[in-house]
């Protein structure tokens, strides 16, 4: 099932392009440090490894998200194994994580959220044998992997403090006082210190990013859609299957000692719910669900002597996970894709404030980046040659200044800039008030306030990409009206 997963990935990586965020880390990864406004460093030292090893195609791109998801699906296998399930019940947990939507479309391009969902099957992995086995020892491996966790996504920590609570309130509390605890969450702290001192010596960006972001940009929603949205990205179908997983880990006798992480689904929902969390930050607590779930039906088939049951829902996650795999992989062309979405009637979670297309966000953030570099570098060409050398592109955010950087590089495109995340703290270089500045997606009048000179010469368009990226205007400016240090803070945006 591994290999099946890698390959699969890998098979479909070209789909429909590069999508927004991959162009960001790529950026990050020409840029290594201990830390990045809107993630840590862990995933974009894979990814820089990644392209030096295998280059810069789409599944060298990709390859580390692909592995990451095979890991996901080993582990919730063995979970399963861990729990007492047969090899029936490890074939129906693996195929739930093979399938679920959301773990697909984190398989399918690069970030660290495929990585994240691995990490978090480690751990629950390693709680479950701590606790069945009685090996304290083994929370000094919790820590190592949630340290190298941390590093890759914040979003490890809640799965610490739910754990932390459900101890607390389970008669594995005995655990808390642990030498072996104690010295796991030193160890995370330890392999977390670099990260933080890179937050302090950049005044602690990430706050300032979250606390935007929530604010700004995540939809907000209630628990009915936060909840509504957990069964679409896990799948429909899978529904029953974690419910009675977690029901299983809260109320079965023999699963008695791994109660503290069925304590931990609760308080981790309810956290993301205040917090405004994007419906997709709890997916990763579903491997041990899942896998509770295959071992609690096992049971369920075996005590009333109905052996057809295990294969029969096992064949059926299969055909409705291949019936949804066009919702979270792109292997339908586009327009096919839109017509099957329609009649289907299903669509992704809506997680963020700004309108949509045709195309769910997934997707249509896969659209256009080739759009906005061959108009951008059409504009360059016809810039004064006497001032060419000198110009410079500014861009909204992280996915254009991506774009720019990585597909306008072979192109001769001069260095872009932007407030956007990261590309704020890398600042504006060299520039100087006789500078050209290509300007694209602002509005004039916002130009006009920074340059003295600003005339709008094409425009940005596309066809399935998101609206707000679709038939932007690009304006050449000269005669910056104040010092680069005065006006590079206006452009700040962290969310």
């Amino acid at each position: 099932m591994a290999i099946a997963k890698v390959s699969f990935h890998l098979a479909t990586s070209a789909g429909y392009g590069i999508f927004r965020d991959e162009l960001y880390y790529i950026a990050c990864s020409e840029r290594l440090a201990f830390g990045y406004v809107d993630h840590p460093p862990l995933s974009i030292a894979l990814l820089w490894g990644a392209r030096h090893l295998l280059g810069d195609s789409l599944p060298a791109i990709r390859v580390v998200s692909a592995f990451a998801g095979a890991a996901t699906v080993v582990l919730t296998m063995l979970i399963a194994r861990e729990l007492g399930g047969r090899r029936g019940a490890q074939v129906l947990a693996g195929l739930t994580a093979f399938f679920a939507p959301q773990y697909l479309a984190v398989s399918h391009t690069f970030s660290m959220n495929g990585i994240d969902v691995a990490f978090w099957a480690a751990l629950q992995l390693i709680t479950i044998r701590a606790l069945l086995r009685d090996e304290p020892r083994l929370w000094l491996w919790f820590g190592l992997v949630a340290g190298f966790g941390l590093q890759n996504k914040y979003s490890v920590a809640f799965l610490g403090m739910g754990l932390l609570i459900g101890l607390l309130f389970t008669e594995q509390r005995r655990h808390l006082v642990s030498p072996w605890m104690w010295l796991g969450g030193a160890l995370a702290a330890a392999i977390f210190v670099p990260h933080v001192l890179w937050q302090a010596r950049n005044n602690w960006p990430t706050l300032e990013f979250m606390a935007r972001a929530s604010a700004e940009k995540n939809l907000a929603v209630g628990p009915l859609d936060f909840f509504a949205g957990q069964i679409l990205l896990l799948h429909p179908l899978a529904l029953p299957l974690w419910l009675f997983g977690l029901a299983c880990l809260l109320f079965v006798p023999a699963l008695a000692p791994v109660r503290a992480l069925g304590v931990a689904y609760p308080v981790i929902f309810a956290l993301l719910v205040v917090q405004r969390g994007k419906v997709y930050y709890l997916g990763p607590i579903y491997p041990m669900l899942l896998a509770a779930g295959a071992v609690a039906f096992q049971g369920l088939a075996a005590s009333s002597r109905r052996s057809w049951m295990l294969p029969a829902a096992t064949a059926l996650y299969v055909g409705g996970g291949l019936a949804i795999l066009p919702m979270a992989v792109p292997v339908l062309p586009v327009e096919r894709f839109i017509a099957y979405q329609r009649a289907i009637g299903v669509s992704e979670p809506r997680m963020e404030r700004h309108a949509l297309g045709a195309l769910p966000q997934l997707y249509a953030d896969m659209h256009g980046w080739q759009d906005l570099v061959d108009t951008v570098a059409r504009v360059h060409r016809n810039v004064d040659p006497r001032q060419r050398e000198r110009a410079v592109i500014l861009v909204r955010n992280y996915g254009e200044a991506g774009a720019i950087e990585f597909l306008g590089g072979p192109r001769g495109l001069p260095r872009v800039i932007s407030g956007h995340n990261n590309f704020y703290l890398w600042g504006p270089g060299d520039l100087r008030d006789g500078d050209t500045v290509i300007a694209v997606g602002h509005r004039r009048g916002d130009l006009l306030e920074a340059f003295e000179f600003v005339e709008e010469v094409d425009r940005v368009r596309c066809v399935y990409c998101l609206p707000h990226q679709d038939d932007l205007p690009v304006h050449v400016a000269r005669g910056l009206k104040a010092p680069v240090a005065e006006l590079w803070p206006r452009l700040k945006r962290f969310m």
